[in-house]
């Protein structure tokens, strides 16, 4: 296979692995919307849809595993290639998470919400820059870019917490909302894993550029 040949159906990865994050910044957005305003038929949407999401890793691993069979890539190309295969893995992960979210949806929509949500939201809004920031990051190489997600993924987790205390708060002044606290501290909980997933390609982003493991959940 000629080298130019072979250089575009490695940038095609790459375009495939963007396209993937795409379909999972829009779930979460939309996960969150459809829990913010108990929108089940949207929620029953996002469900739906995970099954493309999956689709996508299947096939963007086919390829992968192909071209690696047919061109016996040296090792720098064989890194990307599995750089590109673990960071799909991740992005399928957070499909099924955006998915979880759905699902409580549905299951908290035959009451009002105990609370406003203004947190889950801002949390969502954080977990999907960082996933835009660390596909860019891996797609320019740029390893203080990753780093970066470092910081973001503080400011989730300090959400998380938050969340979880005023949760804690509510369901101690009114045990008739403990179902519901409970079921939105399972989505404070998914949507601060989503943003552990973005650090975990941050983080095959700097073992790519540099061949060094760093941890950015510390």
């Amino acid at each position: 296979m000629p080298r130019t040949h072979y250089d575009q159906q490695l940038r095609e990865l790459e375009e495939d692995l963007l396209r993937m994050a795409s379909m999972v910044e829009s779930a979460i957005g939309r996960a969150v919307d459809a829990l913010k305003t108990q929108n089940v038929d949207a929620a029953r949407q996002i469900i739906a849809e995970d099954d493309a999401i999956d689709h996508a890793q299947y096939a963007l691993e086919d390829k992968a595993l192909s071209l690696i069979a047919r061109q016996a890539p040296i090792a720098t190309d064989l890194r990307l290639i599995s750089a590109v295969i673990s960071v799909a893995s991740e992005l399928e992960r957070m499909g099924d998470y955006a998915e979880g979210i759905a699902e409580i949806t549905i299951r908290s929509a035959h009451q009002p919400l105990i609370k406003p949500l203004v947190d889950i939201p801002r949390m969502a809004q954080i977990v999907q820059h960082m996933i835009r920031h660390a596909l860019d990051a891996f797609v320019r190489r740029d390893v203080a870019a990753a780093r970066q997600l470092r910081e973001m993924d503080d400011e989730v987790d300090h959400l998380t917490t938050q969340v979880q205390n005023e949760l804690l708060q509510l369901m101690m002044h009114d045990p008739g909302a403990t179902e519901q606290a409970m079921q939105l501290m399972f989505v404070a909980h998914n949507l601060e894993r989503l943003g552990d997933r973005a650090t975990n390609i941050g983080e095959r982003l700097v073992f790519l550029v540099t061949g060094q493991l760093e941890d950015l959940n510390e």
